[in-house]
């Protein structure tokens, strides 16, 4: 339905956006996603006509809408800001983008609209008689009213405590499902993007690194930077020695290294849950190596176990999960064994092998 075709923004003499390729189907749900500064914002207001890029082109639906003005295209924008107009009611709001069509009509549509966000009692409320999230409930009534033929959101979320936030979550999914519109969500918190989208875009310094489902840009990150982004992830500065064996410090890991050359500097990666911990007693298992507990943090539904391995000569993180009815055991302080699972081990480009590579 969309298609986003070599892309390319400068501001004076500092490129935003380099040459970004990226398509949408009817329906689905797309969520950019990046730190700030990788020109996630930036694209959207390009798609929305706020901007012009300085490259590339726009198609929807067949159009080339690349140079069409903002009005134009028909798409529905909710801002991190709500933009709500302070003088007017929920309802006016909701009505402002039915401007020119008869009045029964946008009552109805009105109507239709605050009753699927769940305010159709707020409607002669005005902005600062709503709460923040009923406000950001309006913005997004207001701005699907029209039936655009796409929604952008931008930061929809961001200024909402993080209750209000994982209600919104489900309530924009519900709706965007309900009303099988096309979506493009803009966002720097990797939880939003990966529990809401259909297909995450990971933007970094105006390229997309890596795109896929939520369960494909955590479990396969595909460089250095995709998987520190994207949830927590032990990154271990290792050489290679063989096919599937690398050397971190003075120990050697049973590790997948297609594509990587003997002696090749590389990351291995792996997630603080996929690490094991063993009592410090003698265990017949591979890539097993002592270390000690330095550290443990209390984070709800889990204790965060940080140990380090002078073997390894690095730290590494372990999520040890915790039940309200099962304490940390006594063995879990001083000296343990630490195990890292060869099919839980990905080996990573450096920046040093991203920069000749490109």
């Amino acid at each position: 339905m969309l298609r986003i075709d070599q892309i390319a923004k400068r501001y004076k003499d500092q490129p935003v956006l380099r040459g970004i390729d990226l398509s949408v189907d009817s329906g689905e749900f797309v969520s950019l996603l990046g730190p700030s500064g990788c020109g996630k914002t930036t694209l959207l207001r390009i798609l929305c006509g706020i901007e012009q890029a300085d490259e590339g082109r726009i198609l929807f639906q067949g159009d080339d809408i690349t140079r069409w003005p903002a009005s134009r295209r028909g798409f529905g924008v909710v801002f991190q800001s709500y933009a709500l107009f302070p003088n007017l009611t929920a309802a006016q709001n909701v009505a402002f983008g039915l401007k020119g069509q008869p009045t029964r009509q946008v009552q109805a549509r009105v109507q239709e609209m605050l009753a699927l966000v769940g305010l159709g009692a707020q409607a002669q409320r005005y902005p600062t008689q709503l709460s923040g999230g009923q406000q950001q409930r309006i913005a997004l009534a207001r701005a699907l009213a029209p039936q655009p033929r796409l929604l952008l959101l931008d930061e929809p979320l961001s200024a909402l405590d993080a209750q209000v936030r994982t209600e919104l979550r489900s309530e924009i999914r519900r709706l965007q499902r309900q009303l099988g519109i096309a979506c493009i969500m803009v966002t720097h918190d990797q939880e939003e993007a990966l529990s809401m989208a259909d297909r995450v875009v990971l933007m970094h310094q105006g390229r997309i690194e890596q795109q896929g489902s939520p369960e494909q840009l955590y479990a396969q990150p595909v460089s250095h930077f995709a998987a520190g982004f994207v949830g927590r992830m032990n990154l271990l500065p290792s050489v290679v020695e063989t096919d599937d064996v690398v050397r971190v410090g003075e120990g050697r890991l049973d590790c997948a290294t297609a594509g990587f050359a003997a002696r090749e500097a590389l990351l291995v990666g792996i997630r603080p849950e996929s690490v094991v911990l063993h009592p410090a007693q003698p265990t017949a298992l591979p890539n097993l190596f002592r270390a000690r507990v330095m550290e443990t943090s209390f984070l709800g539904s889990m204790v965060l176990v940080r140990v380090y391995s002078p073997t390894l000569q690095c730290q590494i993180d372990v999520q040890w999960p915790l039940r309200h009815d099962t304490p940390l055991p006594d063995w879990l302080q001083g000296e343990v064994l630490v195990e890292l699972p060869a099919a839980a081990l990905q080996a990573l480009a450096t920046p040093e092998n991203l920069r000749r590579i490109a």
